[in-house]
């Protein structure tokens, strides 16, 4: 969430960031609500002490109290009661403009309409990468580790059931991803629930703007993450962290999403599925340190890539595909060479204070003892679908059979899909 204050102050500054995400606020209704806040606390507080002085008046008196006293004092009661209810309103009404604002992008993030604007910062790895291979889909069928028959018949279109060497490698893969970040990078392990309630899932930014895209048992306010970092988020929620920051943490879990697909796109394989298992980093920062922070993650999750010999590319993401609660985004995608396309396995942002601002999360600075807000950062470390499709697509032997990396031989137990 936006300061209010920042935004009133700074009108111009605001507008031109937001127009560059094809973004825009109606700033004199902000500026009505605020005020009318403003004029609504001051008045509610005026009849609070006017209440306050007359009930110490009446309490004084030796006699009994006039009539025209007590008519007062009910006059006072019925508007105060009036003005509280217009208060809540007016209230409710501001806090859900500011909460469908996005978060204002770095200076530095390049200005760009859509993924076509996006930057490719680098490739790695390009000598490894393979022009073509059999689609995971096949390759799945062909080894029964994929069966998305099963996963339709269980749940719907777009769920899927891992099997065998299949389920085996997920496994690895997420205690492999997790030993590195907990004994290699120094992040602390959370196993938090994968069901939260509404205020939870607002104080991450999935909530009010992308409702249509969460499974939810509205009846109960329980929503399904769709990542790790919605649970992480609200960790420290209205609190003030008595630890020293940066705090650094690691989850893995199921995600869950309603995201629909264009006709005809990604409607094969697992590429894009309603339920997928992720490595999920999250850490709280001191804003000074936020950029450096970033840099850092994008390094671990680089290394993962490299011991997985993935031919893989950094992408900065413009104005105008950056995500809601981000202020700046580096993609990291790895090649398919089945798919014939570059995947998704990383997305890694800067959030500055927009989340910690939503839950009311806050640290005491030891430069200088004030109360502040922490910027958050969050990155997929990794998602695991995306990984297994290019392990299998990319691994393929020319006997037929899938070698899988060395990294993870000691966590599956065998060097091979065949």
């Amino acid at each position: 969430m936006l300061d209010i204050k920042f935004i009133l102050d700074n009108k111009e500054i605001v507008d031109t960031k937001l127009s560059s995400m094809g973004e825009k606020i109606d700033f004199n209704l902000l500026e009505n609500l605020s005020n009318e806040r403003k004029n609504l606390i001051q008045r509610v507080e005026e009849i609070n002490s006017i209440r306050k002085s007359t009930s110490k008046e009446i309490g004084d008196s030796k006699g009994k109290p006039s009539q025209s006293l007590i008519k007062q004092m009910k006059s006072f009661g019925l508007e105060l009661s009036k003005k509280s209810e217009k208060l809540k309103d007016v209230e409710n009404n501001l806090n859900n403009l500011l909460l469908r604002i996005p978060n204002l992008p770095l200076d530095s993030t390049p200005i760009g309409e859509n993924d076509k604007d996006n930057k490719v910062l680098n490739i790695f790895n390009e000598s490894k990468k393979k022009d073509s291979s059999v689609p995971h889909w096949d390759l799945g069928e062909k080894f029964k580790i994929i069966d998305m028959e099963k996963g339709a018949k269980l749940t719907g279109a777009r769920w899927y059931l891992l099997a065998g060497k299949g389920a085996a490698l997920q496994r690895a893969l997420v205690q492999w991803m997790l030993n590195e970040h907990v004994y290699n990078n120094g992040y602390k392990e959370i196993a938090p629930p994968f069901i939260v309630n509404k205020k939870t899932m607002t104080g991450s930014g999935n909530l009010p703007k992308f409702e249509e895209t969460l499974f939810s048992d509205k009846n109960n306010d329980l929503w399904l993450i769709p990542t790790g970092e919605v649970s992480l988020n609200s960790m420290f929620a209205n609190e003030i962290i008595n630890h020293d920051l940066p705090l650094k943490y690691v989850t893995h879990t199921p995600c869950f999403r309603d995201e629909k697909s264009s006709a005809g796109r990604d409607t094969r394989g697992i590429k894009r599925v309603h339920q997928f298992e992720k490595v999920e980093l999250y850490r709280f920062e001191h804003p000074a340190n936020s950029l450096n922070a970033f840099n850092e993650m994008v390094s671990e999750v680089s290394k993962l890539c490299d011991a997985l010999d993935f031919t893989y590319r950094i992408v900065e993401l413009c104005t105008g595909d950056i995500g809601f609660q981000s202020a700046k985004t580096y993609d990291i995608e790895v090649w398919s060479s089945g798919c014939k396309e570059w995947l998704e396995v990383s997305s890694i942002s800067i959030c500055t204070d927009f989340q910690s601002r939503r839950t009311n999360t806050r640290f005491r600075d030891p430069l200088d003892k004030n109360i502040k807000f922490p910027h958050t950062l969050n990155g997929s470390g990794l998602a695991l679908p995306r990984i297994m499709i290019a392990i299998l697509e990319n691994n393929l032997l020319e006997d037929g059979t899938v070698k899988i990396p060395e990294v993870l031989r000691e966590y599956t137990k065998f060097d091979s899909i065949n």
